[in-house]
């Protein structure tokens, strides 16, 4: 085959011949809707509901309308999940995002699509690990100054424990997730039980007019943000044993459990903080643990949160393999990568993963991963259009799931995340500009990995 050239940016690739090379392992079939339920709840359900809570109360310092933008963005989710669910059932790869835009729209935009979900995963996983590691080191002073030395020691122990294959990893993903469950549910019983109903009708005055949009769009930010990974069990599809009944089931079973813990924790914050203390509170958590178990709070939230992270970086090492497997399967990435264990674990990929992972810890990247936020949103929005786009060209394709109140519901959520997408760019210009930077980026990097890749093919 010849050299890549541009014309290719649009181009399909091997979609549906995507077996690994002769030799390999492949993924196996054997998660049900218990995992799916799990990888939701673990890689949703992080430190933004220990945090964003009080940034969200600065913007909208009422009980009613606190709690009424939690709701919407629950709402948001769900509409999501009832729209992505069709692309699950229908195209039951593992990969996530990448899978269903490289089938709708060609090789580039799934390139692009695939390259940010999967760099934004490693750098988040990294990020959630040097927070276990700040945490830990405040709780045993023995350790201060090691916070790197435990995010690494984490990050390897949980890429370690899913190279055994995937029966482990989801053993692992049920047990933490539960007792990530648990411990929310522990924090909202002993709130209502221990904390004192507080005077929460002492409210800041509310923005009006312009003022009060501008505040919305900036609570409906930090809650999205917060509801990020409702989609989890898309990056399995392959994986699970009966994905025209399993992925919905897990899908909207996962985010409404999501959507109950969420309001359940926040009116916990309520009715124990009052809404000026509340608002402007950077780790809301904490603050409601100090009012109920004084002055050992601080240490019982931060034990709480240790134990709940744990499962996000379970879901996390699981996930950003599987998005460059998939890749590598469709040749956008090494083909040899799409290497399998006898346990299930795509190895290859596991590893690049884990080294960009650790690179993420012990390097400084703020500014990267600041920029790949803003693609998260934007993968949601091009996995709305590959619906719009593969129900119009591929109309005869099996759907054993049709997105409820299509296409209006799929059209609300996906000028939801152009809204959201604008107000990003209108508040973050300097990081819009890096995402652009990125963008551009990608487009000689992707020109390279076709070049290799045909030259790969070429006979001799």
């Amino acid at each position: 085959m010849s050299p890549v050239n541009p014309t290719e940016l649009s181009q399909p690739s091997q979609s549906d011949n995507h077996q690994p090379s002769s030799g390999n392992g492949k993924l196996l079939r054997i998660l049900g809707v218990g995992f799916g339920l799990a990888v939701t709840i673990g890689g949703t359900i992080g430190m933004g509901i220990l945090r964003t809570p009080g940034d969200v109360a600065a913007q909208l310092p009422t009980p009613t309308l606190f709690i009424g933008v939690w709701i919407l963005g629950g709402v948001y989710a769900l509409l999501g999940a009832i729209t992505v669910a069709e692309l699950g059932t229908m195209i039951p790869r593992s990969g996530g995002w990448y899978v269903f835009v490289h089938r709708a729209m060609g090789n580039y935009p799934g390139f692009v699509v695939g390259w940010s979900d999967w760099l934004s995963t490693c750098g988040t996983l990294a990020v959630i690990a040097m927070v276990v590691g700040e945490y830990t080191s405040v709780l045993v002073p023995r350790l201060a100054g090691r916070e790197k030395t435990i995010a690494l020691a984490v990050t390897l122990a949980f890429a370690a424990l899913q190279w055994r294959g995937i029966r482990w990893g989801s053993f692992t993903q049920n047990v933490t997730s539960l007792l990530k469950t648990l411990i929310f549910a522990a924090i909202a019983v002993a709130a209502f039980t221990l904390g004192g109903k507080t005077n929460s009708g002492a409210s800041l005055p509310v923005p009006h007019g312009f003022a009060f949009f501008g505040a919305l769009i900036i609570a409906l930010q930090g809650v999205l943000y917060t509801y990020d990974g409702w989609y989890g069990v898309i990056y399995f599809g392959e994986e699970v044993r009966n994905p025209k009944r399993d992925v919905v089931r897990s899908m909207l079973g996962g985010v409404l459990l999501v959507i109950a813990i969420y309001l359940v924790v926040n009116l916990a914050y309520v009715y124990v903080l009052p809404m000026s203390q509340l608002a402007g509170e950077k780790f809301a958590a904490g603050a409601v643990a100090t009012k109920i178990f004084g002055a050992h709070g601080d240490s019982t939230i931060r034990v709480l949160a240790i134990l709940s992270l744990l499962s996000t970086i379970n879901a996390y090492t699981l996930t950003a393999p599987r998005i460059l497997y998939a890749m590598s399967c469709d040749e956008l990435f090494a083909r040899r990568a799409a290497r399998v264990n006898r346990g299930g674990t795509p190895t290859v990929t596991l590893l690049i993963s884990t080294i960009v992972a650790v690179l993420f810890i012990f390097r400084s990247f703020e500014q990267v991963l600041a920029a790949l936020a803003f693609f998260f949103v934007a993968n949601y929005s091009m996995a709305y259009i590959s619906l719009i786009v593969l129900r119009w060209r591929e109309p005869d394709l099996p759907r054993p799931y049709r997105a409820w109140g299509y296409p209006w519901t799929t059209l609300i959520v996906l000028l939801g995340s152009i809204a959201f997408l604008t107000g990003a760019v209108i508040s973050d210009k300097q990081n819009s500009l890096w995402a652009l930077a990125i963008l551009a980026a990608s487009v000689p990097i992707y020109l390279v990995v076709r070049l290799l890749s045909s030259r790969h093919r070429q006979p001799g």
